[in-house]
């Protein structure tokens, strides 16, 4: 009886022996995107370190996390998705403390991890589950964003996580449109990327440098125009998930130089109808003493009103190549006019040198200086972050060439052919050729 007795309680002593008690967290654990998290992993009593090793795994993938074997973290075998961010407590090992800190919390990081701990001849091993990673939040603004013509408006996005500002891959704001989304803004790697932004924005976005690294990338667009109304997203990229918040942009008031060149068009189109009609009426009713006023009236002010509108257009929103030129065309146009009127006669004596002066040549010469000027200084800001300069040198050599030839033009020294329709074929021509050459390069 005795030694049935020894027997059945060395057995119990081994089984008691045997196995290794490894302690981890009661509940599934859950943090911030990017922040960092504790997985606790211990034992209550120290154990000696020369002996010790322990692994940190992905319980579905069997992905090593991190290694401690030979008295000192092995951080070289990891996953490479878990370099520098999994680390132990290396000071507290030796008191039987095997928890691991995991910094950079990403939406992958989500799933159980399993801790084995080896000491010959015993081992033992606890799970730590995370759970619940709180998502990348986007917020943007609950009221619709509006301004004047021409104002600023700030749109709003902010980033709600403990993530910094190093950590987030890419923030764009986009513009949505039936025909695709047109891209405002990029922030990536660290820095705001102006150049990539669509040509309509371009030189008018930007974010607030100094509000960057507290999570905000409102934008500010500039010298808002009619065009700029519609849906904006905040779209934002960080540790492997991506949010978005939309702001709409609504209600652009006219200000008053959208009136004025308002005002302006419908001047122009009711006093040239009024002047046509003089004009018809005097012409039946032969009283040819007021027909050359009329004609005159007809010429100069519709045109003028269109140029004083383009003018005032330009200062609202419109781009610099269609306001210097349709104002050149408004303006040139009533010279051109008069020169082809046979009431020559009538005109004042004061009046006949100026008019005289614009000669179809001459007219020709300062239309393709302003015109040429406009698509010089287009492809010159189109090519500014060229590297190759080639471009560049030779748009500035043949523009020099057009301002010479214009010149040239203006004092009537070339081009003197015996028959003006030759005269004006040959003009034709190298206008074409000119224009063909220019946008070749542009």
């Amino acid at each position: 009886m005795d030694i049935i007795t020894c027997i059945f309680m060395s057995l119990c002593l081994l089984l008691v022996a045997d196995g290794l008690t490894v302690h981890g967290p009661a509940a599934p654990l859950s943090a911030p995107l990017g922040s960092s998290v504790v997985l606790p992993c211990y034992v209550n009593e120290a154990l000696p370190v020369e002996d010790l090793k322990v692994e940190w795994r992905r319980a579905d993938s069997e992905t090593l996390v991190h290694l401690y074997q030979d008295g000192e973290s092995r951080a070289e075998v990891q996953q490479q998705d878990y370099h520098d961010r999994a680390h132990f407590f290396t000071e507290k090992i030796q008191h039987g403390n095997f928890s691991l800190r995991l910094d950079n919390l990403t939406a992958q990081d989500e799933g159980e991890y399993r801790c084995k701990v080896f000491i010959q001849p015993d081992s033992g091993e606890a799970v730590a589950q995370i759970k619940d990673v709180e998502r990348l939040l986007v917020s943007g603004s609950n009221h619709p964003a509006s301004a004047y013509v021409g104002e600023d408006v700030t749109l709003n996005c902010s980033v709600d996580s403990h993530i910094t500002p190093e950590h987030i891959e890419e923030v764009s704001w986009l513009k949505t449109d039936d025909d695709g989304d047109i891209l405002v803004l990029l922030y990536q790697n660290n820095e705001t990327l102006p150049d990539s932004s669509d040509e309509q924005f371009r030189g008018r976005v930007e974010f607030f440098t100094a509000e960057i690294p507290k999570g905000n990338f409102s934008l500010r667009l500039k010298s808002v125009r009619t065009e700029d109304k519609g849906v904006y997203m905040c779209q934002v990229f960080a540790g492997g998930a991506s949010a978005n918040a939309t702001v709409e942009l609504e209600r652009l008031g006219f200000s008053s130089l959208h009136i004025a060149v308002l005002v302006l068009c419908v001047a122009a189109g009711s006093v040239a109808v009024l002047l046509l009609c003089s004009l018809i009426y005097c012409r039946l009713n032969t009283v040819s003493s007021r027909i050359w006023n009329l004609q005159l009236s007809l010429v100069f002010l519709p045109n003028l009103c269109m140029f004083i509108a383009f003018i005032l257009w330009g200062f609202t929103e419109g781009s610099l190549h269609e306001t210097i030129t349709c104002s050149a065309l408004y303006i040139l146009r009533p010279f051109m006019l008069i020169w082809a009127l046979s009431y020559l006669k009538y005109l004042h004596a004061s009046l006949i040198p100026w008019i005289s002066f614009f000669t179809p040549t001459r007219e020709f010469a300062v239309l393709s200086l302003v015109v040429y000027s406009v698509l010089f200084s287009y492809g010159w800001r189109k090519r500014a972050h060229d590297t190759n300069i080639a471009p560049r040198v030779f748009s500035g050599f043949f523009f020099g060439v057009v301002v010479l030839m214009c010149l040239i033009l203006s004092t009537g020294v070339i081009l003197r052919l015996p028959c003006r329709e030759q005269q004006r074929e040959r003009i034709q021509t190298l206008g074409f050729i000119s224009v063909a050459v220019e946008f070749s390069y542009i």
